[in-house]
């Protein structure tokens, strides 16, 4: 929905099974549901909902009541979302009404997602045959084992495959949602969303989700000032090979630390940190694709265009009329 826009938010409908994982549930909530005042509006039409009227949670935390019955689902049409359910007893199988649920929201066109062993609901619906998928890497031989058509994906952070997404564990679920509000609503409102949660605004679903860090033998391998230090001058010339010159390392050590810590290389990095500028200034109202390439380091408009199209899917002037200050009005190319 575009920013400015009187329409109704998007439905989003997340439905609670026997033994989920409150975990998930809450990033949901936090990102989907809670109020935005400090947007001048709400981004979505947030409902818990769950087959029975009193469910018990992951190791009989607590058991949830007081929530709507599945005719939530029923209710979502193309352009809504559907979370479904995650559960750590990924053996046992899902009931029957819910898979039925899900499948009939999918048949409506609403965008379905799955958090964690979320997977498992999607797969074991059928609507992953074909597709790839991302599951926690602790289940991952099962789910391979139980589903061998799903194209598993099991060391990434989430996967967005369009209709269906999915991410890899629990914390992921925080980055899936906020890629989500950044396709939904455009980076400037997900960083307001992320800001609020204070998680990090942007981690790429191709990063790695489970990495094995050795205890650091020095104090000061930490990457955060570097980045820092980088993201002031997005617009400068910068290469590795200058990143790995202001941490005093050599570029090999670098790609190591950056593997390390973010899951991802310095050039990757630096480029999705450049698109992200990029998107920004385009919704703040700037016109001029040569200094949104120059203020955000892409160089030229060729290549904004290029990036812009590879991370959003969206031409310049289909982003900034979706998400722009501006609507409407055409880029100046």
């Amino acid at each position: 929905m575009p920013q400015g826009s009187s329409q109704s938010p998007p439905r989003v409908v997340l439905v609670v099974d026997e033994n989920s994982n409150p975990f998930e549930m809450s990033c949901a909530i936090e990102i989907f549901g809670l109020p935005r005042p400090e947007l001048g509006r709400e981004l979505y039409d947030f409902r818990l909902c769950a087959a029975a009227p009193h469910t018990r949670m992951r190791d009989g935390f607590f058991t949830l009541t007081g929530v709507a019955g599945l005719d939530a689902v029923d209710a979502l049409a193309e352009g809504d979302t559907l979370i479904v359910p995650n559960r750590p007893d990924t053996d046992v199988p899902r009931a029957r009404v819910v898979l039925d649920a899900v499948r009939r929201a999918h048949a409506r066109g609403a965008r379905l997602v799955g958090f964690c062993s979320g997977a498992f609901t999607l797969a074991e619906a059928g609507l992953l045959d074909g597709r790839p998928a991302a599951c926690h890497w602790m289940w991952a031989e099962s789910f391979r084992a139980r589903f061998p058509r799903v194209r598993l994906e099991p060391d990434v952070l989430f996967v967005d495959d369009g209709d269906i997404l999915t991410a890899s564990g629990s914390a992921s679920a925080l980055d899936l949602g906020l890629h989500l509000v950044r396709r939904d609503h455009g980076a400037e409102i997900a960083n307001a969303v992320s800001r609020r949660l204070v998680f990090a605004a942007h981690r790429d679903g191709g990063q790695r989700q489970f990495v094995e860090r050795p205890v650091p033998d020095v104090r000061d391998e930490s990457l955060g000032p570097l980045l820092e230090w980088a993201q002031e001058r997005l617009a400068e010339p910068l290469t590795v090979a200058g990143l790995a010159a202001r941490a005093a390392v050599s570029p090999a050590t670098l790609h190591r630390r950056f593997r390390a810590q973010l899951g991802t290389t310095p050039l990757a990095w630096l480029t999705g940190e450049r698109v992200a500028l990029a998107c920004r200034l385009i919704e703040r109202g700037e016109e001029r694709l040569d200094v949104v390439a120059a203020r955000s380091g892409l160089g030229t408009a060729a290549n904004l265009r290029a990036r812009l199209r590879r991370e959003t899917g969206l031409s310049p002037s289909a982003y900034r009329r979706r998400f722009g200050t501006a609507a409407g009005e055409a880029l100046v190319t």
